[in-house]
């Protein structure tokens, strides 16, 4: 899908939300076994020992596929988990297989937090990140709450940050030709659809 300049980062959001969210649900398990395909073997995630992911919703690309290999292969998987205060920032937790969650604030499932489980961010391998849009040029557009932008944002300090690579995980039609960037937004090291690599 290609964006028109005349868009705000606003109604861009609200566009590519709506043709998200308007993927029937049999699409959506096929796009989540594709993107499973697209991903599980590169050797990026098959390096990774430390790999935070996200639980989807409203119709983002689902990564429980991923998830579920990379915690047959042994590795260590986080979810984000919202703090209660500040309420802006957001941690790495681990998660194991089967463990219960509870809805955040925003309606998105979490484990409880935990101190001990969490993990900084920098000391993880790979993050699979959620996105509402992105381009070639690595730009991601988030739900406009900023959480991993805050979270990565050392990541601006740095010459050359070697960890965590940073993967955007979405639907083919989120890609648009360019974003429009503020200048806190976190470049992805790429973006990993269904059908392809950007």
């Amino acid at each position: 899908m290609s964006s028109q300049p005349a868009l705000s980062r606003a109604q861009l959001r609200r566009q590519l939300r709506a043709a998200r969210r308007a993927l029937s649900r049999s699409q959506q398990q096929r796009a989540a076994r594709d993107l499973y395909r697209q991903l599980a073997q590169h050797p990026m995630f098959r390096r990774a020992r430390q790999i935070a992911l996200y639980l989807s919703s409203d119709g983002e690309i689902d990564p429980q596929h991923l998830m579920r290999a990379a915690q047959r292969r042994g590795k260590a998987t986080y979810l984000p988990v919202l703090s209660a205060w500040p309420k802006t920032k957001m941690v790495f937790q681990r998660v194991r297989a089967d463990e219960p969650l509870r809805l955040n604030r925003f309606k998105i499932a979490e484990p409880r937090a935990n101190r001990n489980r969490q993990r900084k961010v920098w000391a993880l391998d790979l993050i699979l990140l959620p996105l509402v849009g992105f381009d070639l040029d690595g730009g991601r557009l988030g739900m406009g709450g900023g959480f991993y932008d805050r979270s990565l944002a050392y990541r601006k300090l740095r010459a050359q940050p070697q960890k965590p690579q940073l993967l955007g995980l979405a639907h083919e039609c989120q890609k648009v030709g360019k974003l429009p960037l503020a200048s806190w937004d976190v470049a992805l090291t790429a973006t990993v659809t269904d059908r392809a690599w950007y």
